[in-house]
């Protein structure tokens, strides 16, 4: 069932949904089993499942010369879909990326999606690898997400790269992106940020999930100049419980979200980490609730592989 489906479906009712991560080369599909096992009886709208790109590193060999080696492989993240659908006859959403894919590549990818049943994807741009400092397209591929979006939206109409394809079918995906309350990193300000996503909606986008935020003021006025700016689809606030003191550097850091001054007293006066993961799911209980009364069209929590803190706080809610 699309997204939009869901959420016209509830009846204003907001709904439960969550992020996984694929496991690491080698651990096996029970690993994600059992994050998601606990946060079943919840009974999920959808589940988003993340892609990462292929990363390599050069060696240096004994001759002088370089060699590329790989050291992070791509997940199976469209298996992991299917086994996902498969088990728990839930929705699951993949992540469809720019960087490390060709058009060609990511032509391919929408038609596995679509022949396994797939109705939603999430099309985004993607991070710079580690060897960049700035993101660097793929040859042959997407600069933007807004791009991604035209492609996905094209092949909803049928329209495909090669123009002669014989018996060619549209697919049906809702599309979904992303959305920043506190902007992306490297855009000049938020109201510019928010033109790049009017771009992405312009393009063919169905809905926004945002990024982690910590006070929730700023997804509201987030989400008021989003409608100022005529983005009227629907907007699903991403949430993440804190979990350990040593998030308070590292979240800010790499996803560039600012703490509230509260919250960080608070973890700071915790001896362990288990009392800051009280801390952190009373904290995205109170955030949960206020959004909830809002009147949000789901809350959507970044599991990071770990469910125990998603559990308490979807007993507080759900």
């Amino acid at each position: 069932m699309k997204i939009l489906d869901h959420i016209a479906q509830s009846q204003g009712k907001t709904q439960f949904a969550f992020e996984i991560l694929p496991p690491v080369k080698g651990q096996h599909i029970d690993s994600i089993f059992a994050g998601i096992d606990p946060l079943m009886e919840f009974q999920p709208s959808f589940i988003d499942v993340t892609y990462h790109r292929e990363e390599y590193e050069l060696k240096t060999l004994d001759n002088g010369l370089l060699e590329k080696r790989m050291i992070r492989k791509r997940p199976g993240t469209v298996g992991i879909c299917a086994a996902i659908m498969s088990k728990y006859n839930v929705d699951a959403v993949p992540h469809v990326l720019c960087g490390g894919f060709t058009k060609e590549d990511t032509e391919n990818l929408l038609i596995d999606l679509d022949f396994l049943g797939i109705d939603n994807v999430v099309a985004l741009r993607g991070d710079a690898v580690k060897n960049e400092t700035y993101f660097t397209p793929t040859e042959g591929g997407h600069h933007y997400a807004s791009e991604l979006v035209a492609q996905i939206a094209d092949l909803n109409k049928g329209v495909y790269l090669d123009e002669d394809l014989e018996q060619a079918s549209a697919t049906d995906f809702c599309i979904g992106v992303s959305g920043y309350p506190e902007k992306h990193m490297e855009a000049p300000s938020l109201d510019t940020d928010i033109q790049y996503l009017k771009e992405k909606i312009a393009a063919g986008a169905d809905y926004i999930v945002t990024q982690m935020f910590f006070d929730n003021s700023k997804f509201f006025a987030f989400q008021d100049k989003c409608r100022e700016a005529g983005i009227e689809v629907p907007i699903i606030p991403g949430l993440k419980p804190i979990a350990t003191k040593r998030q308070l550097n590292l979240l800010p850091h790499r996803f560039h979200v600012d703490l509230p001054e509260d919250l960080i007293k608070e973890v700071m006066v915790c001896k362990d980490n288990k009392a800051i993961k009280q801390v952190g799911v009373e904290w995205c209980i109170t955030q949960s609730k206020e959004l909830q009364q809002a009147g949000v069209p789901f809350l959507h929590y970044y599991c990071m592989g770990k469910s125990e803190n998603i559990k308490n706080i979807a007993e507080a809610i759900f």
